[in-house]
């Protein structure tokens, strides 16, 4: 989906790019520098019209050949001498820009990995992906050129007009005339380029957005022969760019005419002006020539005003839109304070907690209300209830990848709030239903579940996981599984994230439906390998069949995001039409009518209420 497009509000294009001083600052030297050598280089080309009136006024009035050949002469090294400048000025930014850009995109990377896991639920990978490459690309080129030439022009332009004035004054004065209207003009410029350029580059994050999503979702868009309405998406929003991109040019044309017309004409009436005075005697041929040149010499500096002001503006988006992403908090490791050690100090325990998102409408229902449950160590419980009934959010709150909103989980006796987040998840191991794989080897992406474990913890990992499947590719565990390993089926990819679970042997272990995938006799057979591992650790598994269900202690039935039974598997199949109309094998139309059948026939069951079902303790 496209990201929500954000219009600029009365900020300053200045003010935006200060926030960039803490990048700059390290090479800012380097850059004064390159400035200082650039309005020396730009500097030396005014004093090319005071050579020619030398030249004019001096060996060509006085038909002298050879003052001709010197004044020529100058003029090729005052030439060379500004070429040679200019390249070194080149030289100097190159390599500390590109050093600034490799340190924010760092810098971006590095945040992004640590802000929550509901930041990443609200924003379209294509939006940040955009950030992180067009985005910070237009900040280097700003950094490279528009910067700097804005100071050197604007000293140009400001030596230039004194060496007019110096001149002939009065020829200066008709040459100043387009200023007020300039700044005005180039003011409101500013303003309206600024939101066009904006939603520009937000257009830019929507289509890559598109394109990403089109290319992971390759397989669906070919299975269902989509192909040409996603083509057709994206040509709609490719036509948007285009259209706002085609805005951006009638601006800066415009804006180019009129810096472009207002000098010109400006020019030419000091022109006629100085003819006169020539013909009148007041002025010499050498001054006119010299006061010409000067002025020809600074069209290109005034000329630039828009296009470098353009380019200021969209690092200036470019800077707030790499700041929107900078600015969100990263996940904290000291939340609320321990409220002090529980009386069952063993074990993963869940006291009255509650959560809801963060974009929830205000008075909206949690997902989840009032869960206590005491797992004990050693002890595996199934977690099981209708879809939308707040499992995998549940599991998602052990490891802090959401914040609980209410109450507190222990593991250990130790509130998780109050552990950093590092050694929490060093403690518990986490695997989900959807299988992420990366684009790496396939004991590189086992071992991402403990950074030192060995090639022994990798091969009993797999051997848990029913993985051996990996010897048999091209260069065994080397093998490089591809893009969201789309090269391996789903229930390849099912045991590798379950290997990667079980790799650094967890204290705690979460599996959110780990053997969704697997035919019967390869669940089988993982089933009975992961059993010893979880005699070894205390578990939390989402199960949505009888077989998973098996391999825990004790059962949680959640529903409505409550905890409604806990029992054994025997126990609540006894007593809860509920979790015998899940489990009783249906498919989804049990899990649709579960919900719905259940108060009443826990009631014809005389079913106790969930509180006293065993206490859930």
């Amino acid at each position: 989906m496209p990201q929500k497009h954000v219009e600029p509000k009365d900020r300053s294009a200045v003010r935006s790019l200060l926030r960039l001083w803490p990048y700059v600052k390290p090479v800012r030297t380097r850059l004064f520098s390159a400035a200082l050598v650039a309005v020396v280089a730009s500097c030396l080309g005014l004093v090319i019209p005071l050579v020619l009136k030398w030249i004019v006024d001096g060996p060509i009035a006085g038909r002298d050949p050879g003052g001709v050949w010197l004044g020529a002469l100058y003029l090729l090294l005052l030439g060379i001498a500004e070429a040679l400048l200019f390249g070194v000025r080149r030289w100097m930014v190159a390599r500390p820009l590109a050093g600034v850009e490799a340190s924010m995109r760092a810098d971006l990377y590095r945040h992004l990995q640590r802000l929550p896991v509901a930041f990443h639920d609200r924003w379209a990978s294509g939006q940040l992906l955009s950030r992180g490459t067009t985005d910070l690309m237009l900040l280097r080129m700003f950094l490279a050129f528009p910067l700097t030439f804005l100071l050197v022009n604007a000293t140009t332009i400001l030596v230039g007009f004194v060496v007019l004035l110096l001149q002939e004054w009065t020829l200066g004065l008709v040459l100043l005339t387009p200023v007020v209207p300039l700044v005005i003009i180039c003011s409101a410029f500013e303003t309206k380029y600024a939101k066009v350029a904006r939603l520009a580059q937000d257009q830019v994050g929507d289509l890559t957005t598109v394109v990403e999503e089109s290319v992971l979702g390759i397989r669906i868009v070919k299975g269902f022969g989509r192909h040409r309405s996603q083509a057709d998406t994206f040509r709609g929003f490719a036509e948007r760019l285009r259209t706002t991109e085609l805005g951006k040019a009638r601006l800066l044309a415009r804006i180019w005419a009129l810096i472009t017309t207002l000098p010109e004409l400006a020019i030419g009436a000091a022109l006629v002006f100085g003819t006169i005075q020539v013909a009148d005697g007041d002025l010499s041929a050498g001054t006119l020539v010299a006061f010409l040149s000067t002025a020809l010499a600074l069209r290109w500096p005034v000329e630039s005003i828009g296009f470098l002001l353009a380019m200021s503006q969209e690092a200036a988006t470019a800077t707030e839109r790499f700041f929107e992403v900078m600015d969100v908090a990263e996940e904290e490791d000291a939340g609320r304070q321990d409220a002090g050690r529980a009386a069952e100090a063993d074990g993963m325990v869940f006291e009255g907690v509650e959560f809801r998102y963060p974009d929830a409408e205000e008075g909206s229902a949690p997902v989840l209300a009032g869960i206590d449950l005491h797992i004990r160590p050693g002890e595996t419980l199934a977690l099981v209830g209708a879809t939308g009934s707040g499992k995998t959010t549940l599991t998602s709150l052990v490891p802090r990848l959401y914040e609980a909103t209410g109450g507190r989980i222990t593991l250990n006796g130790e509130d998780i709030t109050t552990m950093p987040r590092a050694r929490l998840r060093e403690l518990v191991s986490v695997a989900f239903e959807e299988p992420t794989l990366f684009s790496a080897s396939v004991g590189e992406n086992v071992l991402m579940g403990a950074a030192d474990a060995g090639e022994e913890e990798l091969l009993r990992a797999l051997s848990v996981a029913q993985a051996d499947f990996v010897h048999d590719l091209p260069q065994g565990v080397r093998t490089e599984v591809g893009e969201q390993g789309l090269s391996l089926s789903g229930g390849q990819r099912q045991r590798l994230a379950l290997a990667r679970a079980v790799v650094g042997r967890p204290r705690f272990l979460v599996l959110d439906d780990p053997l969704s995938a697997l035919d019967v006799h390869t669940e089988a057979l993982v089933e009975t390998a992961l059993r010893r591992v979880l005699a070894e650790t205390t578990a939390v598994v989402v199960a949505h069949r009888p077989s998973t269900v098996m391999l825990a202690d004790r059962v949680a039935l959640l529903s409505e995001g409550r905890i409604s039974a806990v029992g054994t598997h025997q126990e609540l199949l006894r007593t809860n039409a509920e979790y015998a109309w899940l489990m009783s094998g249906a498919g989804p139309a049990a899990e649709a009518g579960a919900s719905a059948a259940a108060t009443g026939a826990n009631e014809s069951l005389g079913a106790k209420a969930p509180a006293e079902e065993g206490s859930t303790r």
